[in-house]
């Protein structure tokens, strides 16, 4: 059918009762505006599980509303994790979903998933490589006959470009603001910024305590993205660096593929393509281009079977 629901993975608790109150896009816009009684959390963190017992709450929750188990089926799960994580990481995130009902757990990096939803052929004898910038992470790698040749992983990708301008606000006007990734989104620039194009943010002044409302620019958010930009295009760099010649040449001729929500950063793309010298192409659908090839996996299922 395609993607049936497509949520955040926020959740909102009920801490005296330990009931969820609600998933993903509402429990999101719970986020720093709960009682004292209720907890919005994200389980997941730098793209692992960092509470087990919510994660798993939250899986069952989705599953059960795309109605995907019943007392005579149990759905088999593709999850697609960073190309970095532990063997540990991994049983963890196996057995999250195993409790939850699944049949049949598979597990898959999120580079090679994104390349296949981007649509490139990784099959063949010919090098690929794919930036995938998502919300936990951001993972680098070079592919060829369907799997990954060198590969590097980041944590620092959408969520930490959200507390960049967070702690930068901060740090230069004293004022502290909540989580606004439309500042990400819609307003940031981290090529050549317009410091005449303005924003006005709304915050609690640090000092007084009192709401307070001020105007920032596009330089400020070049400025609050400048350090984690850098260490994305140093990994690139280094990844690029350490490929074999043959699979670097092919690259040189196609480019490397953007991919994940965290690739629209205004700016991002030319950044990239001024340090690594190379062109830099963002994916036809990047938000959903790991959703997308996980899809083609799941109707492939002996390809997944002989990676794992």
């Amino acid at each position: 059918k395609g993607i049936i629901l497509k949520e955040p993975s926020v959740v909102a608790i009920d801490t005296t009762t330990g009931n969820i109150l609600a998933t993903g896009n509402e429990a999101k816009e719970m986020l720093g505006r709960t009682p004292e009684q209720i907890r919005a959390v994200r389980p997941l963190k730098d793209g692992v599980i960092a509470d087990f017992e919510i994660t798993e709450l939250m899986l069952n929750n989705y599953i059960k509303r795309v109605k995907a188990k019943s007392l005579l089926t149990r759905p088999r799960v593709l999850i697609c994790c960073p190309s970095n994580i532990t063997e540990v990481e991994k049983s963890a995130i196996i057995e999250a979903a195993e409790r939850t009902g699944a049949r049949k757990v598979f597990i898959e990096e999120e580079p090679k998933v994104a390349a296949i939803g981007a649509g490139i052929k990784i099959k063949n004898p010919t090098g690929n490589m794919v930036i995938d910038i998502g919300g936990g992470t951001t993972d680098i790698a070079v592919l060829s006959m369907n799997n990954i040749v060198i590969s590097s992983s980041l944590r620092i990708a959408g969520n930490t470009f959200d507390q960049d301008i967070i702690n930068y606000i901060r740090e230069k006007y004293q004022v502290l603001i909540g989580e606004r990734t439309e500042i990400k989104i819609n307003f940031a620039n981290v090529y050549k910024p317009d410091k005449k194009k303005e924003l006005i943010v709304k915050g609690r002044n640090l000092i007084t305590g009192l709401p307070i409302t001020i105007t920032i620019n596009q330089e400020d958010t070049a400025k609050a993205l400048e350090d984690s930009i850098k260490k994305i295009v140093s990994v690139s760099i280094n990844v690029l660096e350490n490929t074999p010649p043959e699979l670097a040449a092919d690259i040189v001729d196609k480019g490397v593929i953007l991919t994940g929500g965290g690739s629209l950063l205004k700016g991002l793309q030319k950044v990239l393509k001024q340090n690594l010298k190379i062109p830099v192409l963002i994916a036809q659908s990047p938000l959903t281009c790991v959703v997308e090839g996980t899809k083609v996996l799941l109707d492939d299922i002996k390809s997944i079977s002989k990676c794992i």
